[in-house]
């Protein structure tokens, strides 16, 4: 496993994705410089292979929510190591991949699994993982699985949406389960000790 992966907080470096475009069975090319320049925030979502089991399910649910993610400035990508041919054939095969709509990046090499600590050097497949980069290039937000543990795109959202809040306003925090509409924390001396009554 890569041991100089990118820390929450640093700056990513620019790269360059091939993929595979759902929307218009096509392939194109992305760059992380790209979607800055949009001033759109990138969410990136490593799984470890194509026509594989649990994958074909955390796709879809991902699926669900890319308007959401979409409608708050997010570019969504998904990552594996196959290649943007084998993209295109699984979303051919596979009924569950009959929604998906957001770019399916390829990364044969490796080289941006191991930029982000998820690529499985035994195996030659990504580790299921979720980053979230802000519009400036900050990598704000990641959740790594092994193998066998899919993950829930409604907590991908619900952190979204609380990223996106406190990027709007610095002054706040979002406590544990914060949803859109509840209550923030206002760091302060004052709070020290009275997190519970600042939340009633």
């Amino acid at each position: 496993m890569n041991t100089t992966q990118l820390n929450i907080g640093d700056l990513v470096p620019d790269f360059t994705i091939e993929a595979f475009d759902p929307t218009k069975s096509d392939f194109t090319e992305v760059t992380l410089q790209s979607i800055k320049k949009k001033k759109k925030w990138t969410v990136l979502f490593f799984y470890p292979g194509d026509f594989t089991f649990v994958c074909p399910t955390e796709l879809a649910d991902l699926a669900k929510i890319h308007k959401e993610l979409k409608d708050l400035g997010a570019e969504v990508i998904s990552m594996s190591t196959d290649s943007k041919y084998a993209h295109l054939g699984w979303c051919q095969a596979e009924h569950l991949m009959k929604n998906v709509k957001y770019l399916m990046g390829s990364d044969p090499t490796g080289k941006i699994s191991r930029l982000f600590g998820v690529y499985d050097e035994q195996s030659g497949m990504a580790l299921r993982g979720t980053f979230m980069i802000n519009p400036e290039g900050k990598l704000v937000g990641s959740e790594i699985n092994y193998f066998n543990v899919g993950r829930d795109a409604d907590e991908l959202l619900r952190k979204m949406k609380a990223y996106v809040y406190v990027a709007e306003h610095p002054n706040e925090a979002c406590p544990a389960k914060w949803e859109e509409g509840d209550k923030t924390l206002q760091p302060s001396a004052k709070l020290v000790g009275k997190v519970y009554e600042a939340l009633k």
